[in-house]
């Protein structure tokens, strides 16, 4: 995994973890081994990023850690800068908040910075909740679209889940979304209400943990249930 010196040094995308879970129950030992030869880190926070290393590999010392931060409140200007140390042929890393870098999360500026330079980067693999819901649904995993978060606005919503509805009865791709924790259960009520009753809804709550909850089922079955979504993190997909 080293560089040689006459090359750039890998640009390492290493994924987090969804919640609290012993890190090499759903990490590979990939994940270890990079996070053992990486000494500079791009994260979205500084302070879980480093408390996530340190559960990964106890023995790393936490006083030779370099951390970039990207986020809100970064300058994306300074960005290119952030890639010095793989420009003189050493290794970093980017880790994500939660899940795969790029994904849903900070990180795909950086990418396509590395891209440009010629920068080697390296996925390694680990858990998604968009991608782990949707290996997990059921539904169409040869044409998917992840849609990040639906309006607030409660007519823009309506608008929008109908025109998911429509656009998957159309073409057959299934529609992936997700909703900020605590207003999950208002999002789900709203698809029920929303959605015609054949179609098929999937909700994937707190994947690859010990309370993970994934099901599949028709809106009409949906209207007799209520899980327990308060403030969990969770995906939906809708397939008509």
């Amino acid at each position: 995994m080293e560089a040689s010196e006459d090359k750039a040094g890998n640009l390492y995308l290493i994924p987090s973890l969804l919640g609290d879970v012993e890190p090499l129950e759903v990490l590979p030992l990939a994940a270890k081994k990079v996070i053992d030869l990486c000494d500079h880190y791009i994260v979205e926070n500084e302070k879980s990023a480093r408390a996530f290393i340190k559960r990964v590999l106890p023995s790393k010392s936490q006083a030779d850690l370099i951390i970039y931060t990207t986020n809100k409140f970064s300058d994306p200007a300074e960005y290119p800068s952030y890639l010095e140390a793989c420009r003189r042929g050493e290794p970093m890393g980017i880790i994500s908040e939660a899940g795969a870098p790029g994904i849903a999360d900070p990180g795909a500026e950086i990418i396509s910075i590395a891209h440009r330079e010629g920068i080697p980067v390296i996925p390694i693999v680990g858990p998604s909740s968009i991608f782990m819901a949707m290996m997990a649904s059921g539904m169409n995993g040869q044409n998917f679209a992840f849609n990040g978060y639906l309006p607030i606005d409660p007519g823009e919503r309506k608008r929008k889940i109908k025109s998911l509805e429509s656009l998957s009865r159309k073409t057959g791709q299934s529609q992936i979304f997700m909703e900020t924790p605590y207003r999950n259960e208002k999002l789900l009520k709203d698809l029920v209400s929303i959605l015609n009753p054949e179609t098929k809804l999937c909700v994937a709550r707190e994947v690859t943990l010990a309370e993970e909850y994934i099901k599949t089922a028709s809106i009409a079955w949906w209207k007799k249930q209520k899980p327990d979504l308060e403030k969990r993190p969770s995906i939906f997909i809708i397939s008509a």
